[in-house]
């Protein structure tokens, strides 16, 4: 077994002390910081999203898988900065005003972190123009809003208009999920992609990123 392939299957098992061990050793066996996050780290994630998605394991694995890939890529995260390594894309992600609930929020921020994208978390009850503001201000290419509350839905759909008041609706990609949200929502505030849980969230997130610098 390769030691990318080791240093996945670690992750896997959430074994945050292996992980940095394994990262360290393909830093000294010449691997650059860039092959090991992709090969490495986020090949693990990948794995643990998808078996997320299908029911296969659940939160407390996920949060375990999370933390033995942050003990990996404290180590690499010098050596990508000196690099010039570029995340995937930049998502602003929050739960929107009026709403205190984060659970949901922040396992979407790992799926997302999973996949290599850069995460500005707002955390919870956020105004909408916070949401622009801050995606003008890291020039990021999705907002990504939370709710639990059916009585906060409605916060959703003033993200997209205030996007379009500050005239970057065209250049941001606008997700939204939570319990009690559906795509039929989604369709009728004209907002760009619902997902159901938050492997496929970070799924989607990488294609608009993709599909934007296209």
């Amino acid at each position: 077994m390769s030691i990318l392939n080791e240093i996945s299957q670690a992750l896997q098992s959430g074994k945050a002390k292996v992980v940095k061990e394994l990262v360290q050793k393909a830093i000294d066996e010449g691997l650059s910081a860039t092959e090991i996050l992709n090969s490495g780290l986020l090949d693990g994630m990948s794995v643990i999203g998808e078996k997320f998605k299908n029911d296969e394991i659940y939160v407390p694995d996920v949060l375990i898988a999370a933390r033995a890939m942050n003990a990996g890529t404290d180590i690499l995260k010098p050596l990508l900065v000196s690099s010039g390594a570029k995340a995937v894309g930049k998502v602003v992600i929050g739960t929107v005003f009026g709403d205190l609930h984060d659970i949901g929020k922040n396992l979407v921020k790992m799926m997302l972190e999973g996949r290599g994208l850069e995460v500005v978390d707002l955390g919870v009850n956020v105004p909408a123009q916070k949401f622009i503001d801050m995606a003008i201000q890291e020039n990021a290419q999705i907002i990504c809003c939370s709710t639990l509350l059916t009585t906060t839905m409605p916060e959703m759909e003033m993200v997209v208009n205030a996007a379009k008041a500050a005239g970057i609706r065209e250049k941001v990609t606008i997700m939204i999920g939570g319990a009690p949200v559906n795509q039929s929502y989604c369709d009728k505030i004209a907002a760009d992609i619902y997902t159901p849980d938050a492997a496929s969230a970070a799924e989607e997130a990488v294609k608009a990123c993709k599909s934007a610098k296209a």
